[in-house]
């Protein structure tokens, strides 16, 4: 079977390393063009296209894949089949039908729960319990495509971002090898989804980790400050400059005080306790603008930080 691969970042690329190991024939890798990025304005390769080139596989890189020259350049590869993950572009009708046995995505989450850009994160700033991948057949809508197979995690009470995405990028890449060889087989029965129950995980910004003390309960502040470890971060303000938060906890038992929500009520050895909207967040490590990222005992060794502080 031909196989024409699409992907950008690290999670669709762990799903090529795992096709090429098992001798799926990708017969082109669809990439989003280079992009200049970091200080040194460097221009740098998606993930995709490095794996790709190591793989000795053909790159093509479309600024718009809808375009009719990149929709030729498509066909010449006469792909019997197209699989997706974490493109970051649309498809077009006559993109899906190219294929005989269409387009497949695989996507991060148990649909159609968190349809949309930004799962893995989202379920854990929802505070679910389990999540996984599936592998759905593409159509025209955003994540709307029939579920051909389906497997969940549990999420651990720890789980960070950062450690979700590669526990499903594993899953993932295990899951697209196994469904190429059993749509070959004609052996997957395409299952609707039920839009009624769908979600949506609206794709993350920086803004998205500004922590708002006043309207977000310890529980919720701590799931937002795991969710977005190590990108795009937790974060408040100290001194007219930006605190990112990495890792914290909830106390045990009720605030009865009055201080308003993103006070620091109590600055320990190795933590600062913080009122948030019900409930203290003790935090263990912070990173000040322009600083390393550090325990809140060596962060105290440099910066006095008072009791009372209010942050935000």
């Amino acid at each position: 079977m031909r196989v024409i691969f699409m992907g950008t970042p690290d999670f669709a690329s762990g799903v090529l390393k795992e096709m090429v190991k098992n001798n799926i024939d990708v017969v082109l890798a669809v990439t989003q063009p280079d992009r200049v990025s970091g200080r040194g304005k460097k221009v740098s390769m998606s993930e995709v296209k490095t794996a790709a080139v190591e793989a000795g596989i053909p790159v093509f890189q479309p600024e718009k894949i809808k375009e009719p020259d990149a929709v030729l350049e498509l066909k010449k590869y006469n792909p019997d089949l197209m699989v997706v993950a974490a493109f970051g572009q649309i498809l077009s009708k006559e993109i899906l039908d190219m294929p005989q046995y269409g387009c497949i995505n695989v996507h991060a989450s148990l649909l159609p729960k968190y349809r949309g850009a930004a799962p893995i994160q989202q379920a854990i700033i929802d505070g679910e319990k389990e999540t996984g991948v599936t592998i759905m057949q593409m159509n025209e809508g955003l994540d709307t495509g029939d579920i051909l197979m389906q497997e969940s995690i549990e999420i651990n009470p720890d789980e960070t971002g950062g450690s979700l995405f590669d526990r499903l990028s594993v899953l993932g890449a295990d899951m697209a090898v196994r469904a190429v060889s059993l749509i070959e087989k004609g052996e997957l029965t395409p299952t609707p989804q039920d839009d009624d129950k769908s979600t949506y995980a609206k794709m993350l910004k920086k803004e998205t980790g500004n922590i708002d003390f006043d309207n977000h309960t310890a529980e919720e502040v701590e799931r937002l400050i795991r969710a977005l470890n190590p990108w795009p971060s937790a974060y408040t303000r100290y001194s007219g400059k930006i605190l990112k938060l990495w890792t914290s906890c909830v106390l045990n038992g009720g605030y009865t005080g009055e201080e308003r929500p993103g006070t620091i009520i109590e600055v320990c050895r190795d933590e600062l306790k913080i009122v948030c909207k019900t409930g203290i967040l003790s935090v263990k490590e912070v990173q000040l603008e322009g600083k390393k990222r550090m325990s809140v005992h060596d962060f105290l060794l440099g910066v006095k930080i008072e009791k009372g502080t209010v942050l935000g």
